[in-house]
């Protein structure tokens, strides 16, 4: 396993269990006990958890959050597709993030990066949830957009999030959806937040939906965008190949992992 793979599924294990030991890291990863109380030092120095003897706890500020945000964790097909997203991030850019369970996990990849350096990373999020966890790298600068927060989401929407939107540019967006197919694009259950996320997107010089394979084949209420908008799907292994063609034939680039 690679140590950035390896750093966010200590994350994960951390977010279920409340804290690990360097015993048990070794019996799961397969690791030496020296390489993971390195990997627990560079976590709790980038903020993301405390050392104890022999361990590590979680920070309650990433880890409080209701059970949809947590049950992700472990699920293997969002790590890996939030793995392949982040590695398409270089260092200094500025990366959009809308809110979902999917993106929140590309925030946990992210996180668990040491190669930013001097250029850091800047993110912007309507995703109160995404928001939090992120503060805690010195390293990134985070912007959260403002507006009226959805009880059911962690995101903002309303007029205050275009305000922000409409200022700035991003060289790199992740879009979440409940949604998405070929003929309909990528669909939300809200119109709000349909809204926000397409500016989003296009605000970006380049936009990706990420989705699970079970979001495929399905319309939501509100649309979002097309092939138009969305160059590239990255989704998990599950597609069927039927779907991954019909996505192609509309004009997506599909990345299934």
């Amino acid at each position: 396993m690679k140590r950035a793979a390896r750093l966010t599924a200590v994350l994960d294990l951390l977010a279920e269990q409340g804290e690990v030991s360097v015993e048990d890291l070794v019996d799961r990863f397969g690791a030496s006990a020296a390489t993971m109380r390195r990997d627990l030092d560079s976590l709790a120095e980038r903020r993301l958890l405390t050392r104890t003897h022999g361990g590590a706890v979680a920070l309650s500020l990433a880890y409080e959050l209701p059970i949809r945000y947590r049950s992700h964790h472990g699920t293997g097909a969002k790590e890996q597709i939030a793995a392949a997203a982040a590695s398409l991030v270089e260092p200094g850019q500025v990366v959009g993030l809308s809110g979902g369970t999917t993106t929140n996990a590309i925030a946990t990849a992210l996180a668990a990066r040491d190669d930013f350096g001097d250029l850091g990373l800047t993110v912007v999020t309507n995703a109160v949830n995404i928001a939090a966890q992120l503060a805690m790298r010195p390293e990134f600068k985070v912007v959260v957009t403002g507006g009226v927060i959805q009880s059911r989401t962690f995101e903002l929407v309303g007029p205050f999030v275009e305000q922000l939107l409409t200022g700035i540019h991003l060289d790199i967006a992740f879009i979440g959806v409940n949604g998405l197919s070929a003929v309909a694009g990528g669909t939300t259950h809200d119109e709000g937040e349909a809204a926000v996320n397409r500016m989003m997107a296009e605000r970006a010089t380049r936009a990706i939906i990420v989705a699970d394979s079970s979001k495929v084949g399905r319309d939501a209420f509100a649309h979002v965008g097309s092939a138009d908008l969305f160059g590239l799907v990255i989704t998990d292994a599950a597609i069927s190949a039927d779907a991954q063609q019909e996505f192609v034939d509309a004009g997506y680039e599909v990345r299934a992992v």
